[in-house]
């Protein structure tokens, strides 16, 4: 294999990162063919070390996308779903002159689950003409970012995620109905990472209501200043998408940002999720 320059070479393919710190592009790698186990676990050492990699030219079905995703782990299904559709492991994001994109914020995944994902896979369906880019930013790098003093005081303070924040408007849905079946839950404002060790940011705009120990004034200001953390464009890739491409990003690891620059023009994806673990923090 001729080694792209700056590019790092695994036994099957060769990964090109996008910038120093996040996001690299998997080239020889066909999801449409038979998976072995040592190609899986070279594309989940890529995905730890770059957190979120992405494939180009794929042509694969929807059973391909699922079996893809199963090989890192048991899939969740999203309450968002349709309960009648035919694949529920895949949430079909439809955007057009309608329904315009509204994830355009900083956000992890589920992080209102007691065990929040632990990473998605997200096929390009349909595009724009131009724009609908994704914009993902690494976490580490957010806390590395902060000063010792707030590092310490950070660490072992408790966030509430709230998933009525988001999907009662969107679900069309009373707070306390969705609260019955998922009731707000508790992570660690820092987590740690359990495959790399690394400590991280864990609170982001969507699904945070506030930290436990702080009054609401207080929360409200460290968790803007925790927010800004990964808006820092040195801690971001941005991923343009094409017919066939795919993106794999660690959830515990990073946030994404999807941008709504495409309206009133059609953007449909799918994505599948890897049910992951109750996050916590090391000391």
């Amino acid at each position: 294999m001729n080694v792209h320059v700056g590019a790092e070479a695994f036994a099957r393919f060769e990964a090109r990162p996008l910038t120093p710190r996040i996001g690299a592009v998997l080239h020889g790698v066909d999801l449409s063919e038979a998976l072995d186990d040592a190609l899986i676990a070279d594309i989940r050492a890529a995905l730890l070390k770059y957190k979120v990699v992405f494939f180009r030219d794929q042509q694969i079905t929807a059973e391909q996308h699922i079996e893809f995703a199963r090989c890192f782990g048991e899939l969740e299904i999203h309450p968002a779903t349709p309960k009648d559709q035919e694949n529920p492991e895949i949430l079909r994001i439809t955007h057009n002159a309608n329904n315009k994109g509204q994830e355009n914020a900083w956000h992890s995944d589920v992080t209102w689950r007691e065990q929040p994902s632990l990473g998605s896979i997200l096929r390009a369906i349909d595009l724009p003409a131009v724009g609908g880019d994704t914009l993902f930013s690494d976490m580490v790098a957010a806390y590395e970012g902060l000063s010792e003093k707030m590092k310490d005081f950070c660490c072992g303070l408790t966030a509430v995620h709230d998933i009525a924040r988001v999907f009662a408007r969107r679900l069309g849905k009373d707070p306390k109905e969705l609260h019955a079946k998922y009731p707000p839950m508790e992570h660690p404002v820092i987590r740690t990472h359990p495959e790399t060790g690394e400590r991280l940011i864990y609170v982001n705009t969507a699904f945070t209501s506030h930290i436990k120990e702080l009054s609401q004034k207080e929360s409200d200001w460290l968790l803007e200043h925790l927010y800004a953390q990964a808006a820092i464009p040195e801690y971001q890739c941005r991923f343009r998408w094409a017919p066939g491409s795919m993106a794999f990003w660690d959830n515990r690891a990073c946030q994404h940002y999807a941008a709504s620059d495409y309206w009133p023009d059609v953007r449909v994806m799918e994505r599948v999720t890897i049910a992951g673990d109750r996050p916590y923090f090391e000391p």
